[in-house]
């Protein structure tokens, strides 16, 4: 996925933690599916209707315990990125491991109707006006590729053998 084009879901309310994304009581289970229902189960005036595969958050969003369910419902829910001012790190990890994409731009005020991510140039475009991000390049590429770090090492699983044979 080098280009992800999607509707923007705006919840501008800054400090989004991890028990708002995902309630404690929703933690139990280790499966991926079915998280979607439970997105901001506590908090539905975020969402108030709206729909797209875009979120844009407050700065310090996915603050709090790290909690990889977060992003499993976030995913399960529709949403392919989450565009922030800040987001924390632990979040940002975990997003990333599970192939959602987290975008850290200044300014998000602009960010409203259809939005384009570019993975390529890491961009961001809404209504002709254009903000870089910074990605690391290994997490680059595995979003572009649409693998985790597991997949990234069966993908070199023949040179991994190669290399162990030659020791």
């Amino acid at each position: 996925m080098k280009l992800l084009k999607g509707r923007a879901v705006v919840v501008l309310r800054p400090n989004i933690d991890t028990d708002q994304i995902i309630p404690a009581r929703f933690l139990r289970t280790t499966r991926r599916e079915g998280l979607g229902v439970a997105l901001f189960a506590d908090r539905p005036e975020f969402l108030q209707g709206q729909t797209g595969s875009i979120l844009v958050a407050g700065e310090n969003f996915g603050c709090g315990s790290s909690r990889e369910h977060a992003p499993w419902a976030l995913l399960d829910h529709g949403f392919r990125a989450v565009i922030s001012s800040s987001i924390a790190d632990i979040f940002r990890s975990n997003a990333i491991k599970n192939g959602l994409v987290p975008v850290q731009i200044p300014d998000t005020s602009q960010l409203r109707g259809e939005v384009a991510i570019d993975l390529e140039t890491c961009t961001v475009e809404c209504e002709g006006r254009r903000q870089s991000f910074a990605l690391d390049p290994f997490a680059r590429h595995c979003l572009i590729n649409e693998i985790d770090e597991l997949g990234y090492l069966l993908a070199a699983e023949k040179e991994i053998a190669a290399f162990e044979a030659r020791r």
